[in-house]
């Protein structure tokens, strides 16, 4: 019967035990304090009000705050969202938001998002950036363009697939190495991104791999930017698992993309 009770036990606290890839959505109102001497600074942002990338977020932030040091910016990364405010973000030419996922900001923090990408601030928005946990008008129509419909699961959710360069010449997709077949989680949206005026860089070939009857699209873009906002902004769906940031391709790319958005 004890041993009975103890199983019972241990069953109810696993069922209670929270889901570390589905965290509390909070909102933040208290600013972290900045580092003395911030100018044309890199954000790196990874708060988590949606689904939480646990697998990539710590080893993605370190290749970030790196890439950053390489290109001569210091950077600053953090899970609050109050950073988002006027004052704070004339220290930074740029926002990577790393895999940030949910409605993550309050209306005067992203009122404050908005007038940073209206004055020329970049932004770079990677994988679960683009998620369908994102219902923010605004974030929809200048980040992301369209909306994630879905990915592969069971067995089929990480495969390698073709990545076809559309814009060879654009400066985000300088130095990258063809033909390039990197293993990732692939993301599908509702519609081509180019159809609301977004300019797509890459995509998939959907013949390389198995998307799926549901979440096939055809024309598959993978990375596009926002040619609209007086800020530069990129997507990029790529960047799952933590190896994607050490392929030497995929690094050059968000090299590339930083230093793009960061040199309005």
């Amino acid at each position: 019967m004890h041993k009975m009770l103890a199983l019972a036990a241990l069953l109810t606290m696993a069922q209670a035990a929270p889901n570390p890839h589905l965290p509390k959505a909070t909102y933040d109102t208290v600013a972290p304090a900045l580092p003395k001497g911030l100018h044309d600074a890199v954000l790196i942002v990874s708060k988590t009000n949606g689904w939480r990338h646990i697998e990539h977020i710590p080893h993605s932030n370190i290749v970030l705050a790196d890439i950053a040091k390489g290109l001569g910016r210091a950077s600053f990364a953090t899970e609050n969202a109050a950073v988002f405010n006027d004052e704070y973000l004339r220290h930074f030419s740029v926002v990577v938001l790393n895999s940030a996922s949910g409605d993550f900001l309050t209306r005067d923090q992203r009122a404050a998002f908005a007038r940073f990408v209206a004055r020329g601030g970049g932004v770079v928005a990677l994988h679960a950036a683009g998620d369908d946990s994102h219902t923010d008008a605004w974030y929809g129509d200048t980040v992301i363009g369209t909306k994630f419909i879905g990915h592969p699961g069971g067995g089929d959710q990480f495969q390698p697939a073709r990545v076809i360069v559309d814009r060879p010449g654009h400066p985000v997709m300088a130095g990258v190495t063809l033909p390039w077949s990197p293993v990732d989680e692939w993301y599908s949206f509702d519609a081509n991104p180019a159809a609301r005026g977004m300019t797509v860089l890459a995509r998939i070939d959907e013949a390389s791999y198995r998307p799926g009857a549901k979440l096939a699209m055809g024309y598959h873009p993978v990375i596009w930017t926002n040619p609209a906002t007086k800020g530069r902004v990129v997507y990029s769906a790529l960047g799952h698992a933590p190896e994607a940031y050490d392929d030497p391709n995929y690094r050059r790319i968000l090299v590339n993309a930083i230093r793009w958005a960061g040199n309005r």
